[in-house]
C-alpha cells in the first residue's frame, strides 16, 4: 500500500509540472541572448499572431513609439515554425539596452527573459553588452555598497515620505564621515528610478573599487512633493502610476529640500557642510538641481545637470525661480567647487540647456560641458553619473 501511494503522488507531482509547462511552454524558451559577435537574438512564441515586433533602444527605426520608449526604434519580427518570433540585431556596442514586444500592436514584456525594470507606468525588459561602459553597469566582483529605503517627516509637506540611500563599503563597519551626492530623477520617475534604470548603486561599487571616486553617500529622494514613495511602495497601494501635476515642478520640492539634507545629516555619518555636498538631476531633476543650488548657495559645492529641463516653467508659479540671475551670481559668488552639465546633441531640451551655457559664459560662470550623441535617454544619463561622480570631493 505505501509503494502504491508513494506512486500516486509520484504520478501527480509529474501531472502538475506537465499542466504548468502547458500552461506557460514559451518559458522553455531563451530570449534576448547575446552573441559572440555583440548582436542580440530575440525569440517570442506566439503562434496565433499576425504580426510581432519589437522595440528597443538599440535600434534605428521608426520612431514616437507608444510603448513609453523615448528615442527607441521599431522592427518586424520574422515568423518561423510553430509560431516561433525571431530577430536577430546588428553588432551593438557595450551598454545597458532596454526593449519590449508589440504583439498585433499590443504592448508585452518577454517572457523569456525576466530582467525588468519598471519605470514610473512603464514596464522594459533589459539587457547588457559586456566588454565597456557595460561592465561599469553590471555587478562585478568587487566589495558593495547597501542600499536602504529609508522614511522621513517631512513638516513643510505634513507627510512621511521615502528615498532610497546607498551606503558605500564599509560604512558599517567604521566611523568615518562620508561626504553626500543627492541625485534627483526626471519627471517620470521616482526615488527607485536612479537605483533601477541608473544603476546609481551598481556604478558607485564599480567607479570606488577601481579608485576613479572617493567612497559617497548616495540620496535618492522623491522629487514628486505629492507622492509619499513611489508606486506601490505607499499606503495608496497598487494604484495605476501617473504623473503627479502637483508638487512636481511648482517650488514645493525645492522649497523644502533642505528638510532632505537636515534629516540626511542627523541619521547619517556626513561631512556636513558644502564642501562634502554635492547635487545632480537628470531632467526634472537638474531642473531642481539648478534650482535647489541656486536658492541654497550655502549648501552644494557641487552641481550636475543631466539633460536639465530648464526654461520651461512660468517664473511666476513660485519666489523659488524667481531672480534666478542674481541668485547664480551670489551662488558663484561664495564659490562652487564645480558646475556640470551635459546633454545629447539630438536632446528636446538641447536648446534650452544651450541658452543656460550661453548665460554662463556671458557672465563669466566656470563650468564643464559634455555634448553625446543622442537625444533624451538613460544611455547618456548614466554617462552623466559616470563623468560626474569621479569629480567630486577631491
Amino acid at each position: 500500500m505505501k509503494k502504491f501511494f508513494i506512486a500516486a503522488i509520484a504520478i501527480l507531482l509529474c501531472l502538475s509540472a506537465g499542466a504548468q509547462q502547458n500552461l506557460f511552454p514559451s518559458q522553455n524558451i531563451k530570449s534576448a541572448i547575446v552573441n559572440p559577435d555583440g548582436t542580440v537574438t530575440f525569440n517570442f512564441l506566439a503562434p496565433k499572431a499576425h504580426k510581432v515586433q519589437i522595440v528597443g533602444d538599440f535600434m534605428e527605426g521608426e520612431k514616437g513609439t507608444n510603448v513609453g520608449m523615448a528615442s527607441s526604434g521599431i522592427v518586424d519580427m520574422t515568423e518561423g515554425e510553430g509560431g516561433l518570433w525571431t530577430y536577430t540585431s546588428k553588432p551593438l556596442e557595450s551598454e545597458l539596452y532596454s526593449y519590449t514586444f508589440l504583439v498585433d500592436g499590443i504592448a508585452t514584456i518577454d517572457p523569456n527573459h525576466p530582467y525588468v525594470f519598471r519605470d514610473f507606468a512603464t514596464l522594459t525588459n533589459l539587457f547588457v553588452i559586456p566588454g565597456g561602459m557595460g561592465d561599469l553597469y553590471s555587478v562585478q566582483d568587487v566589495p558593495h555598497g547597501s542600499v536602504t529605503s529609508v522614511w522621513y517627516h517631512s513638516d513643510g509637506l505634513g507627510i512621511d515620505r521615502r528615498m532610497n540611500v546607498y551606503t558605500p563599503y564599509g560604512y558599517e563597519t567604521s566611523k568615518k564621515k562620508y561626504p553626500v551626492l543627492y541625485l534627483l530623477h526626471g519627471m517620470g520617475g521616482d526615488e527607485d528610478e536612479w537605483k533601477n534604470f541608473g544603476r546609481a548603486c551598481t556604478i558607485l561599487d564599480n567607479l570606488i573599487a577601481q579608485g576613479k571616486a572617493v567612497p559617497m553617500i548616495v540620496v535618492m529622494p522623491n522629487g514628486h512633493a505629492g507622492m509619499s514613495a513611489a508606486p506601490g511602495e505607499s499606503s495608496m497601494g497598487y494604484y495605476k502610476p501617473y504623473h503627479f501635476t502637483k508638487g512636481t515642478m511648482d517650488g514645493i520640492f525645492e522649497t523644502n529640500f533642505p528638510e532632505i539634507v537636515n534629516f540626511v545629516d542627523k541619521t547619517f555619518r556626513t561631512q556636513a557642510d558644502k564642501a562634502h555636498r554635492a547635487i545632480a538631476g537628470l531632467s526634472m531633476g537638474g531642473f531642481h538641481s539648478a534650482f535647489i543650488s541656486a536658492n541654497y548657495p550655502d549648501l552644494f559645492g557641487y552641481v550636475g545637470l543631466f539633460s536639465a529641463a530648464v526654461g520651461v516653467t512660468d517664473t511666476k508659479i513660485s519666489p523659488i525661480y524667481q531672480d534666478f540671475d542674481a541668485k547664480l551670481a551670489t551662488q558663484f559668488k561664495k564659490g562652487v567647487k564645480l558646475y556640470w552639465m551635459g546633454c545629447g546633441n539630438v536632446d528636446f531640451l538641447y536648446k534650452n540647456n544651450k541658452a543656460l551655457r550661453e548665460k554662463f559664459d556671458a557672465a563669466g560662470y566656470p563650468y564643464v560641458y559634455r555634448e553625446t550623441d543622442g537625444g533624451h535617454v538613460w544611455k547618456n544619463w548614466r554617462i552623466y553619473l559616470a563623468d560626474f561622480a569621479p569629480r567630486l570631493f577631491k
